[in-house]
């Protein structure tokens, strides 16, 4: 079974319900400064946080005087609006005194379902994260309409854990686990503490979303295990809403673990294997020898390039000979990465008037 204190990369999200008190439309102050200490505690022995959090439009409409009643598009994005400020402000003002920085990513739907901006906004998490930044991460509510929305940050969560290659996803939630039935109407309902198959009879007994069944939204919950777990992260639901809720779990607090059968890098790895190619490198031997010591693909090693493809799409990697040697995802162009190939990662701003990234193919977004 996965524990807490066992974590590599760490995704917790955090809903609206735990952060804003409902009645007064106000920040949560204490349970968040207990949280702030819990992840620097997790922090401080070496483990990435990324916290996904709602709140944004809860906190912008206490601010607007907009009351507990249902909002227009244009009210809940005004909302945001205001809110988003709140929000970054709360969480920096929570965790700086613990010495961690915060930075605030918003996101839609969008990011995730077009390669270029998925690996856009996976390059920016992970910069931030080896620069010893905690990420904020929170739709963007200001600009997101039902078209291109995620719709609950359960699965926002898991997406992102995807994302930056998570190993362990919290759930942070009004209920301490996945129960065979609705434990505020039966109170005798049977908590799950390990789920190591996602099977019909558990997608059953989450019910469906929005029904009287859904045990509070159980079935993006499930939805949310099912992407997480497939990728290699493990998945805990539990109550959100004591002070220091993780510190809480670590010491055994009641939950539900989704287990994962394989690990994040491996679960990426068998994801690009997979994608058809649209295009191919062939690289040189000095090239070889660097990918076989688990380095980059960088322009200089690279001395043909064939196919239309666009960025964020899958090519296959040749030797000299034409032998495939791997494949993976092309930070550029097939256009720019004839214009760079065999040329210096330094000359890529004279040669295509931007500063590009140094990689033609980060290892990350390789196999081989």
């Amino acid at each position: 079974m996965a524990a807490l204190k066992d974590a590599k990369r760490l995704v917790v999200k955090i809903g609206s319900a735990l952060l804003v008190d409902r009645d007064t439309g106000t920040l949560r102050a204490d349970w968040l400064k207990s949280l702030a200490a819990d992840v620097a505690a997790i922090r401080q022995r070496g483990t990435d946080v990324i916290l996904v959090s709602s709140g944004s439009i809860a906190l912008g409409r206490g601010v607007l005087g907009l009351g507990n009643g249902p909002l227009s598009l244009e009210q809940s994005q005004a909302a945001a609006a205001v809110g988003q400020i709140q929000l970054a402000r709360a969480y920096e003002d929570a965790l700086q005194p613990h010495g961690v920085t915060t930075g605030q990513v918003l996101v839609t739907l969008e990011d995730s379902e077009n390669r270029k901006r998925y690996l856009n906004s996976r390059a920016t998490m992970q910069t931030l994260l080896t620069l010893g930044v905690t990420p904020i991460v929170n739709e963007n509510d200001t600009i997101a309409t039902d078209e291109i929305r995620y719709g609950d940050n359960d699965r926002l969560a898991a997406q992102v854990a995807v994302t930056i290659g998570a190993d362990q996803l919290v759930l942070l939630s009004d209920v301490d686990g996945f129960y065979a039935d609705n434990p505020h109407v039966n109170k005798d309902a049977q908590r799950f503490d390990i789920i190591s198959e996602i099977t019909p009879e558990i997608e059953a007994a989450a019910g469906d979303a929005g029904s009287g069944l859904s045990k509070g939204g159980m079935k993006t919950k499930v939805m949310a295990a099912r992407v997480a777990t497939e990728a290699g992260c493990a998945m805990a639901i539990t109550l959100g809403s004591p002070l220091n809720p993780l510190r809480a779990l670590e010491n055994g607090a009641a939950c539900t673990w989704f287990t994962a059968h394989t690990d994040p890098q491996a679960a990426r790895k068998r994801w690009i294997a997979t994608m058809k190619p649209r295009g191919q490198l062939t690289v040189d031997s000095g090239a070889m020898t660097a990918l076989q010591s688990g380095n980059s693909l960088l322009p200089a090693g690279v001395v043909a390039v064939s196919g239309a493809f666009g960025r964020g799409d899958p090519v296959t990697i040749l030797d000299a000979a034409g032998n495939q040697i791997g494949s993976g995802l092309s930070r550029y162009t097939g256009a720019e990465a004839r214009q760079i190939m065999g040329r210096q990662s330094a000359d890529i701003e004279t040669i295509l008037g931007y500063k590009g990234r140094a990689a033609l193919i980060h290892r990350d977004d390789m196999v081989l």
